[in-house]
């Protein structure tokens, strides 16, 4: 399924109702390490497609999702389970460390 890029308005039924797990990636278009990032989280989106939903939204135009997620820095990834935030990540991290981020969230 890949990426799906949503708004404040989509939140809830895309992230909050979800049946599966939801990651959040937060970012900017001003923000240097979010292009570092982009194409790890479309890399994360593809491999873990069959047990993950992975979402994108950029932080400016949101930011009711901001507030109630707590992102203070970006590039941002919160993964929600049963409609919670489960795990949070600031900073620009490598695959792995995404990878790792998600192992003890994901049904294997």
């Amino acid at each position: 399924m890949g990426v799906v890029t949503i708004t404040d308005n989509q939140f809830e039924a895309e992230v909050l109702q979800a049946s599966e797990p939801v990651l959040v990636y937060f970012w900017a278009p001003w923000c240097g390490p979010c292009r570092l990032m982009a194409p790890i989280v479309d890399k994360v989106a593809d491999a873990y497609s069959d047990r993950l939903k992975v979402i994108k939204m950029e932080v400016d135009p949101n930011p009711e999702t901001v507030k109630l997620c707590k992102v203070e820095g970006v590039p941002a990834l919160r993964l929600f389970q049963a409609g919670e935030v489960r795990d949070s990540s600031e900073g620009a991290i490598t695959k792995q460390k995404v990878e790792e981020f998600l192992a003890p969230h994901l049904p294997t």
